[in-house]
């Protein structure tokens, strides 16, 4: 629950959303150098020589506390009296397991524990959404305020997965697997043949060679679009439900606990379906990436 009313002397409604959407951002502005963007203007005039110091802090912040975490209790593991704790992160292996093993039909070591880490960490970071809006980022323009710094240009965003720069990195990253794992199990000629010769094809060598162009253009576009539509339907569905918090952080106290309790206990269903889609959509591309059947 966000004390909106609380800054309303301060600044307008319009102010406050785009300060909630704002990150922490720091790059190179082409004036003034390195440094750390106080405004939004800033921020994009830094183009693409500029990080997002929040999305890397809590993205980077919640992996190590998931590795962690899984760490310290696959080591005091027991199969005698397993505490609460165990026994659900047995349930989580044992769900991410059972659905590698039904979707994915190559012999790929690596993309049960690649799922697994996916799921957890895009819903830790999708988690971060139920926290109250205004209390981090008002923690962090207190501690900005200590240090000397203009409160109002203190950002700090806690939810990377409303970072579409997060969202895409991860898809980017399957995409390299995508292609690892083609050139791998078909060779690169597979590859390129998979790029060229599908889905039309011919017995007459002069309209095979013809149809190749139209295969590449129609096969590049599906496979780009991969890596494109799975980052994207992250970052628009979790973005769409920040701003719906904020908007209600703006209503008079009595209606955001009438409005954010449902839409919170609503959101816990968006957050652990989206991860589940990412990892599913994941398993299912390397799947048909090391398909050699045809």
């Amino acid at each position: 629950m966000a004390d909106a009313t609380a800054h309303a002397h301060e600044v307008t409604s319009n102010e406050y959303i785009q300060h909630h959407l704002t990150n922490w951002t720091y790059g190179h502005h082409p004036e003034l150098g390195w440094k750390v963007a106080e405004t939004q203007a800033e921020a994009a005039a830094m183009g693409f020589n500029a990080i997002h110091l929040d999305s890397m802090l809590w993205s980077f912040g919640l992996g190590i506390f998931f590795c962690g975490l899984f760490y310290l209790i696959a080591k005091k593991a027991t199969s005698e009296t397993p505490s609460k704790l165990q026994a659900f992160i047995e349930m989580i292996v044992e769900f991410v397991d059972s659905n590698v093993r039904e979707s994915y039909h190559g012999t790929s070591k690596l993309i049960a524990p690649l799922a697994l880490t996916i799921f957890v960490w895009i819903f830790l970071m999708n988690l971060m959404d139920l926290i109250p809006i205004d209390y981090i980022p008002v923690l962090a323009q207190k501690i900005g305020e200590a240090m000397g710094h203009d409160p109002h240009h203190v950002y700090m965003k806690i939810v990377p997965s409303t970072d579409p720069n997060v969202t895409l990195g991860m898809s980017l990253s399957v995409f390299a697997l995508i292609i690892i794992y083609s050139i791998k199990e078909k060779g690169f000629g597979g590859f390129i043949g998979e790029l060229t010769l599908h889905p039309f094809s011919a017995n007459n060598p002069v309209a095979k060679v013809a149809l190749i162009p139209v295969n590449f253009i129609l096969e590049t576009v599906t496979l780009i679009a991969k890596p494109i539509s799975l980052g994207l339907r992250l970052f628009g569905n979790m973005y769409a439900g920040e701003l719906i918090f904020v908007l209600i952080a703006l209503m008079p106290f009595y209606l955001q606990w009438v409005l954010s309790v449902p839409w919170a206990i609503f959101h816990i269903l968006v957050i652990t379906l989206q991860a589940f889609i990412f990892m599913m959509l994941t398993i299912i591309y390397l799947s048909a990436a090391s398909q050699t059947d045809h």
